[in-house]
C-alpha cells in the first residue's frame, strides 16, 4: 500500500478526514464542509494550525501518537496534589525518566498528564506507581472518572422490539484503546441532558471509586490544617502565659510584667522538650505541602513561593532547637507554627472555595454512554459495557436514548437528535443505510445499530481532542513565583552572610548559626505564599456569588488579554429550546395538531403541544395515531389530520396552495422550522418553531465590542439560521455550517498573527487572544484550544470540564460581568501581594535595632495575615 493509499484526505481547514460522517456534499473540493471553506476564505490557511488539528481529530484510541512515533499509546492520568506549575515541571519529569516514555505533559489546572510511551516497555500501572510519590497520587483518567467496569453485564430480559425503525453506523479504521473509556450510563433523555441509570444497574465501581478519591484529597488537606490549628493553638498557649510576658519583662517592669522577670534566666527544660515535640508534629503535619513544594522547587531549580515560606518554618524550628540546646529562652516554635499554619490555611481556603463552585456543576450531565443494549435475534436484551460491543452486533436503542457507537440505521427510520455533537439544533430524520454519530439522541421510534469493524463514537473522539488539549501545559506561571524566584538566593545569601560576620566579629559556631538562622526569619518574604491563594479564594468566591464559576486562578489574567470573543450560536447566544414564535393555522386545527404532537417525542412536535394549554387540548378526542421522522398523522375528533414536513403532504397528495409553499420557504430562510398542518387533504397553515435568542443577547454583544473585542459567531446550522446575527453591528464574522473540528480550526486561525483582534498597521502582526463562549459537547475541543473558555450553564460536562469558567443560569450578561472581575482583579492582586511585605517591614528594623524577639516575629506575621485577608475581602465590584 502506498503512502497516498494508507494516509486519509484531510479537510484542508479542520484535518478531519474527507470521508468522515461530518462530510457536506455540497461542500467544495478540499474542505469537509461548507463552513471550513468559509474559515479558511475568510481567515486564511494556516498550514501549523492544520497540522495541529490533524493530530487533535485523530482517532482518540489510535496507538500512533505521530508519524515519528510508531507503536506508541497515549495515556492519561489524573493526579491529585497538584496545585503549582512546579507540579507540572516535576511531574513531567518524573514520567520522561522511566525508560519507554517517549513524551509527557502535565497540566495542574486539571489535574492531568498526558504520557505517550511504548506499551511493551512501561505500563498504565507502571506510570501510576511512577508518579504516585512526594503526595502526589496518580491514577489512570478513566478510571478516575468512572469508566465502565469490565465484565458488567446483565440480561434484563426485555423482548421489546423497535417501535418502527433502526439504526446502524460503522466506524471505518481500527481502534486500540490504551485505557478505558470514561462514559456515562446509558440514559433515556426528557428535553434537557439528563440520564436515567438502566434498570437493576448500580453506579460503576470506578465511579464509587472516583467520589472516594476526591473525598480523600480534600480530607487529608482539610486534616492537616485542622491538627495544624489545633497543635499550633496548644502551642500558643505557653507562649501567651509565659514566654511573651517574659520578653516584654526585657523592656518593662510595669504591672503584671514586674513578676515576670525572674523567669529571663529560665532555661526551659521543662516546657521547651514539649515545644520540640508539639512544633516538629506541626511541622509535618501543616507543614508538609510547603516543604514538599519547596523540596520541588529544589529539584527542578525553580524557586518558588513555597521554598520561602519553607525557608522561614525550618529556619525559626531550627533556631528554637539550637536555643533550647544553648539554654536560651528565644526559641521561635511560634513563627514556625503560625507561618505554616496561616499558609496552609490559605491553600486549604483555595481549594474549599474550588470544590465548591464545582458543586455548583453537578446538575451537568456527560454525553458518553458507558453501557450498551445488546439486542438479541430472539427479540431479547442484554446491558453490557460498550468496550464488550464487539463487530457485529445489533444493539438497540430506545427513543430518548443516547446512541453509543457510531453506525448506520439498519432498517425502517427514525429522527436523531445530533446536537451534542454537531451543534446542529434541529433534529435529523435517518433512513436505513444513513450514518449515525454516537452520543446522538434518538428523538422518536427505537433505533437497532449495526456494529461495524471497530466501535468507537464521536463523542470519544471530542472528548479525547479536550484531554489533548487541556492536558498541554498552560504556560500561565505565578508573578509571585518568578518574584520569589529572585528573592530565594537572595534570603539565603542572607543569612550566610550574617553567620559569617558574626563568626568574624567573635561570636562562636552557635550564635553565629543562630544569627544567620534568625536572619533567614527575618528577611524571607513568607507571606508572597500566602497572599496568592487568599486573594485567589476571594476572585473565586466572589465570582461564584456574581453567577461565574472559575476554574482556572490564571483566568482573570487572561480576561483582560482577550482580543476576540468567540459565540456558539445554539443553546449559546440562542436558547437552544425548540418554541412555537406564530401561526397561521385556525384555533381548532391548531388544538387538534397539538394533540396529536403531544404523543411524539420530536422536540418540535413538544413545541408545538406545549403551545396549547391542557384545557384546550382536552377538549379534542385522538381517535388513531400514527407517526414517522417526517410528521405525525392521526384522526380527531372524526376529522384526518396531518401535522409535519411539507414532503409529507406532497408524499400522500394532499394540496399545498403556492401561497403557502411561498411562506414556507420564507420562514426557512429566517432560519425557523416550518410545520404545515392540515386536515381532509388540505394544508391550511404553518406553525413556525424554532430556539429563541437568549434575553439580552444584543446587549451583550454591544458590550463586548465596546469594550474593543471583536466578535465571532459560529454555528452547525445553515446560513440561515444565523442572518439575525450577521446582520448585528457588534459581530465581526459569523461562520455557518462548521463542523466541532471546523470550530476548533476556526479559534486556532483567530489566534494566528494578524488575523484576529485589532492589530496596529505599523506594528508587527501579533497573536490575538481568544475566548470562546459555548455549551455543547461539540464545543469541548473548541472550548479547550481557545486561550479562554466560557461555558454556560446548561451546557454539559465535557463542555464544562474544558471551559476555564462557567456562566450560570445561561446570563450572557455574565461574560462582560466576567470581564469586569477581571479588571478588577488585577489591582487587587497587586495590593496584597504588596501587603505580604508588612512583616519584613515591620521585623527587619527590629532586628537591626538588635531588640528581635519571638513576639514581634508572630506579631508582625500575624499583623501581615490580617492586613493581605482584609484587603482580600474586600468586594471586587463596588
Amino acid at each position: 500500500m502506498t503512502e497516498s493509499e494508507s494516509t486519509p484526505v484531510r479537510c484542508a481547514c479542520c484535518g478531519e478526514p474527507l470521508d468522515s460522517p461530518a462530510d457536506d456534499s455540497a461542500a467544495p473540493s478540499g474542505y469537509c464542509s461548507s463552513g471550513c471553506r468559509d474559515v479558511a476564505t475568510a481567515l486564511g490557511d494556516a498550514p501549523d494550525r492544520r497540522a495541529d488539528a490533524t493530530v487533535l481529530q485523530s482517532e482518540p484510541g489510535d496507538e500512533t501518537v505521530g508519524p515519528a512515533h510508531e507503536g506508541l499509546v497515549r495515556t492519561y492520568l489524573r493526579v491529585d496534589g497538584t496545585y503549582a506549575a512546579t507540579c507540572e515541571a516535576y511531574l513531567e519529569s518524573a514520567a520522561e525518566s522511566l525508560e519507554g516514555v517517549v513524551d509527557a505533559s502535565a497540566s495542574y489546572v486539571t489535574e492531568t498528564v498526558r504520557v505517550d510511551h511504548d506499551p511493551d516497555l512501561v505500563s498504565p500501572a507502571d506510570l501510576e506507581v511512577a508518579l504516585t510519590r512526594l503526595g502526589y497520587t496518580a491514577y489512570i483518567r478513566d478510571e478516575a472518572t468512572g469508566g465502565p467496569t469490565e465484565g458488567d453485564s446483565s440480561r434484563d430480559g426485555d423482548a421489546s422490539s423497535p417501535t418502527t425503525g433502526a439504526c446502524v453506523d460503522s466506524q471505518a479504521g481500527a481502534e486500540t484503546r490504551a485505557v478505558n473509556e470514561p462514559d456515562s450510563e446509558t440514559g433515556a433523555e426528557t428535553g434537557a441532558d439528563t440520564r436515567t441509570v438502566p434498570d437493576s444497574a448500580t453506579p460503576p465501581r470506578e465511579q464509587v471509586s472516583r467520589d472516594l478519591r476526591e473525598r480523600r484529597s480534600a480530607d487529608v488537606l482539610e486534616l492537616r490544617y485542622v491538627l495544624g490549628v489545633v497543635f499550633g493553638g496548644f502551642l500558643l498557649v505557653p507562649y501567651a502565659a509565659v514566654f511573651y510576658p517574659v520578653y516584654l519583662a526585657s523592656f518593662s517592669d510595669w504591672g503584671v510584667l514586674a513578676h515576670y522577670s525572674t523567669f529571663e534566666d529560665f532555661g526551659g527544660v521543662a516546657v521547651v522538650p514539649v515545644l520540640l515535640v508539639v512544633t516538629g508534629a506541626v511541622l509535618y503535619l501543616a507543614g508538609m505541602p510547603l516543604l514538599r513544594g519547596a523540596y520541588v522547587s529544589l529539584r527542578l531549580r525553580r524557586p518558588n513561593a513555597h521554598l520561602l515560606a519553607a525557608l522561614t518554618i525550618v529556619a525559626a524550628f531550627a533556631y528554637g532547637t539550637l536555643a533550647f540546646a544553648a539554654g536560651r529562652l528565644d526559641v521561635y516554635y511560634d513563627v514556625t507554627i503560625v507561618v505554616a499554619a496561616v499558609v496552609v490555611a490559605a491553600i486549604y481556603y483555595e481549594s474549599a472555595v474550588k470544590r465548591h463552585a464545582s458543586d455548583r456543576l453537578t446538575d451537568l450531565t456527560s454525553s458518553r454512554v458507558a453501557h450498551a443494549r445488546r439486542y438479541a435475534d430472539d427479540g431479547t436484551t442484554e446491558t453490557v459495557p460498550v468496550d464488550d460491543v464487539a463487530p457485529g452486533d445489533h444493539l438497540l436503542v430506545r427513543a430518548g436514548e443516547r446512541i453509543p457507537v457510531d453506525g448506520w440505521l439498519l432498517e425502517g427510520s427514525c429522527t436523531v437528535a445530533e446536537t451534542v455533537v454537531t451543534g446542529e439544533s434541529l433534529p435529523v430524520p435517518k433512513e436505513p443505510g444513513d450514518d449515525l454519530v454516537g452520543g446522538s439522541v434518538v428523538r422518536s421510534d427505537a433505533a437497532i445499530i449495526a456494529v461495524g469493524d471497530a466501535p468507537s463514537s464521536r463523542i470519544d473522539r471530542l472528548t479525547e481532542s479536550v484531554w489533548d488539549v487541556q492536558s498541554a501545559t498552560h504556560g500561565v506561571g505565578r508573578q509571585v513565583d518568578a518574584v520569589a524566584a529572585i528573592l530565594a538566593p537572595i534570603v539565603l545569601a542572607a543569612g550566610a552572610l550574617v553567620a559569617a560576620g558574626s563568626y568574624a566579629l567573635g561570636a562562636d559556631v552557635t550564635n553565629a548559626a543562630l544569627a544567620g538562622l534568625l536572619a533567614i526569619v527575618v528577611v524571607s518574604p513568607w507571606a508572597l505564599a500566602f497572599a496568592p491563594p487568599i486573594t485567589v479564594a476571594q476572585h473565586v468566591r466572589e465570582a461564584l456569588e456574581s453567577g461565574i464559576v472559575v476554574f482556572d486562578e490564571s483566568i482573570f489574567e487572561r480576561l483582560r488579554e482577550v482580543d476576540v470573543v468567540v459565540f456558539d450560536k445554539t443553546g449559546t447566544l440562542t436558547t437552544g429550546e425548540m418554541v412555537v414564535h406564530e401561526t397561521d393555522a385556525p384555533d381548532d386545527l391548531f388544538a387538534a395538531a397539538a394533540a396529536l404532537e403531544d404523543r411524539a417525542a420530536h422536540p418540535a412536535a413538544r413545541a408545538v403541544a406545549a403551545a396549547v394549554d391542557d384545557e384546550t387540548r382536552a377538549t379534542v378526542t385522538v381517535e388513531d395515531f400514527e407517526s414517522n421522522a417526517r410528521g405525525v398523522a392521526g384522526v380527531v375528533d372524526g376529522q384526518q389530520v396531518l401535522v409535519g414536513h411539507p414532503d409529507e403532504f406532497r408524499d400522500r397528495g394532499w394540496e399545498l396552495s403556492s401561497t403557502l409553499a411561498e411562506r414556507l420557504e420564507r420562514v426557512r430562510e429566517s432560519g425557523r422550522l416550518p410545520v404545515v398542518v392540515g386536515r381532509d387533504g388540505t394544508a391550511e397553515g404553518l406553525v413556525v418553531v424554532g430556539d429563541e435568542p437568549r434575553a439580552a443577547w444584543d446587549d451583550a454583544l454591544e458590550g463586548l465590542a465596546e469594550t474593543g473585542v471583536d466578535v465571532v459567531v459560529l454555528t452547525g446550522d445553515d446560513a440561515t439560521a444565523a442572518a439575525t446575527f450577521e446582520a448585528h453591528p457588534a459581530v465581526t464574522y459569523v461562520f455557518a455550517g462548521v463542523s466541532p473540528a471546523g470550530k476548533t480550526a476556526a479559534v486556532r486561525r483567530l489566534q494566528e498573527p494578524g488575523v484576529g483582534g485589532k492589530q496596529n498597521p505599523e506594528q508587527a502582526p501579533e497573536p490575538a487572544t481568544v475566548a470562546m463562549v459555548g455549551d455543547g459537547t461539540n464545543d469541548g475541543p473548541a472550548l479547550a484550544a481557545a486561550d479562554l473558555g466560557i461555558a454556560l450553564g446548561s451546557g454539559t460536562a465535557l463542555a464544562s470540564e474544558a471551559a476555564d469558567l462557567a456562566i450560570l443560569e445561561d446570563d450572557l450578561a455574565g461574560v462582560s460581568r466576567a470581564f469586569r472581575l477581571a479588571s478588577a482583579a488585577r489591582s487587587r492582586l497587586r495590593r496584597t501581594a504588596a501587603l505580604a511585605f508588612t512583616y519584613n517591614v515591620v521585623v527587619i528594623p527590629i532586628a537591626l535595632a538588635g531588640v528581635m524577639t519571638p513576639l514581634f516575629a508572630t506579631g508582625a506575621a500575624a499583623l501581615t495575615a490580617g492586613l493581605v485577608a482584609a484587603s482580600a475581602s474586600r468586594p471586587l465590584l463596588e
